[in-house]
């Protein structure tokens, strides 16, 4: 990203996404690892790290993803970085309280999702 970046004479703002969670089903960077990939990110010149991601697990209950959403905001805290997504269209009321700036509603406004 930094490569094509460059080639077109800008920086790219990115979002980093934390693992939270020990599922499969998420991916993302490490609360252990997020430090070094962050130092290293402030050394290239055409990217802008604006912000953190996650994406917790599924609750029935949103308010049992809280937690997961408030430690991504303490994170995002120490940086100073002015984005954080999180929250989908089951959860992002309880996102949106805990500092969300960017939520994922794409079901909400398209419909569950044909996996078929």
């Amino acid at each position: 990203i930094d490569r094509q970046a460059g080639k077109y004479g800008t920086a790219q703002k990115v979002l980093l996404q934390v693992k939270l969670a020990p599922e499969e089903t998420k991916s993302g960077i490490s609360k252990k690892g997020l430090d070094e990939l962050v130092k290293k990110s402030r050394e290239l010149s055409n990217i802008e790290v604006v912000g953190l991601m996650t994406v917790p697990p599924y609750f029935d209950e949103p308010e049992r993803a809280r937690p997961f959403f408030r430690r991504l905001r303490e994170l995002n805290d120490i940086y100073g970085f002015p984005e954080l997504s999180m929250g989908m269209t089951g959860d992002f009321e309880v996102a949106v309280e805990e500092g969300a700036t960017l939520v994922r509603v794409g079901t909400a406004i398209f419909g569950e999702r044909d996996y078929e």
